[in-house]
């Protein structure tokens, strides 16, 4: 069966993530693009958490961090009500389910979160666990879930919080449009690479190691960090690393983590400069030490730059060629937020990519150039998505 016959699309005219979320985003970084909500530097010390650390989506600090941003979001928009509920709409099991936890687990909060994907070549289905996940296999079935939470209970009105993951959920959905985020992001990293080494890089070489490194079995080597990752293409495409001795080190157990292939790179560092890295190197290296993690901020500003071309419609053209052509609005977590925000929700967005990926450099801002959030793109849903969510709010 091909996608067209189960499953078909149409284009919603164009939006921005601006448009239902207003500011009310926040980044890897934890500093939200509202200025009127407090940092992961302010929360520090109120929430009692440690300098220099940055916490991420599994960690049950981070679930402290965002719902003090929530409550103060709260707070702005209407005063003296309280968050006594949760929804969460993202499109993994590990990552946003754990995302979910924590924030339940940090604020007492009762919720339900929303796991969705296409997967045009299945029949429409649900599952319900335990840990009050709802896992869908169509982003259309969204009005069904929040059919499914008033049952359980939970209002959909100003004491509820929705919080709404970004890259491959609100924008690239997950089996429908996400692959065209992560060729943004290999063309940013390969223009990184080319800048750098320039004659000297090895296109084949580069391709050979991301695409055997960029696998779960390696995460525990690469922390699941893409700037990692790009530190060790960066290595191996400069030949200063062979990828088969690399992966003989990883699989024998004799490199843990990057950090360990990155202090034997410091032993040898005056080796790097007549390749032009030692710069490169050296971000890294001091990243790895203050606990950054997101060292190679060449790589993530061209990222910026490769996704941000890839937003806007292609009038005239195919649904298909669209979304393989350009990251585009998921129509049914767009209009979802839009409804809830009418029925006083405060809905906010998540994002694991780090500022640097996703907001311009100074010098582009000051040329006119957007953070991708405020960047119009086309709408795109399923043809036979219902037009309103079903149920009354309580």
């Amino acid at each position: 069966m091909s996608r067209k016959e189960s499953i078909v699309y149409q284009r919603h005219g164009t939006s921005s993530l601006h448009e239902f979320l207003g500011d009310y985003i926040v980044y890897r970084g934890l500093r939200p693009a509202d200025p009127r909500l407090p940092d992961l530097e302010e929360l520090r010390q109120p929430l009692g958490l440690a300098s220099g650390v940055l916490p991420r989506k599994a960690e049950p600090a981070y679930g402290q961090v965002v719902v003090a941003m929530l409550q103060q979001a709260r707070s702005i928009e209407r005063p003296g009500t309280t968050i006594r509920s949760l929804l969460y709409i993202g499109d993994t099991r590990l990552n946003d389910g754990g995302a979910f936890a924590n924030l339940c687990a940090a604020s007492g909060w009762q919720g339900w979160a929303f796991i969705g994907r296409d997967e045009p070549q299945q029949a429409p289905q649900f599952e319900v666990e335990q840990e009050r996940l709802y896992l869908a296999n169509r982003w259309s079935a969204l009005p069904d879930f929040f059919f499914f939470a008033l049952q359980q209970g939970l209002p959909l009105d100003e004491t509820t919080a929705v919080v709404i993951d970004l890259d491959k959920t609100a924008l690239g959905a997950r089996g429908r449009n996400d692959r065209v985020i992560d060729r943004a992001r290999l063309e940013g990293l390969r223009r990184t690479l080319a800048e750098l080494l320039g004659p000297q890089f090895d296109q084949e070489m580069f391709r050979a190691a991301y695409n055997e490194l960029n696998q779960p079995a390696y995460h525990a080597f690469t922390a699941d960090n893409q700037d990692y990752l790009a530190y060790i293409c960066l290595l191996v495409a400069g030949g200063i690393v062979q990828l088969e001795a690399l992966l003989e080190d990883i699989h024998s157990g004799g490199l843990a983590r990057v950090s360990d292939l990155a202090a034997q790179i410091q032993h040898c560092r005056a080796e790097l400069a007549p390749a032009g890295l030692a710069a490169a190197h050296d971000q890294v290296w001091q990243a790895l030490q203050s606990g950054d993690p997101t060292p190679f901020k060449a790589f993530r500003q061209n990222e910026y730059l490769s996704t941000a071309a890839r937003f806007g419609d292609l009038p005239g053209a195919p649904l298909e060629q669209l979304l393989a052509q350009r990251i585009v609005i998921t129509q049914e977590v767009r209009q979802a937020a839009l409804r809830l925000r009418q029925w006083g929700a405060l809905v906010l967005g998540l994002s694991d990519k780090p500022e640097e990926a996703v907001l311009p450099s100074e010098d582009l801002a000051e040329k006119g150039r957007q953070p991708l959030h405020r960047i119009e793109t086309a709408a795109v849903g399923e043809s036979n998505h219902r037009g309103n969510l079903q149920g009354e709010t309580a």
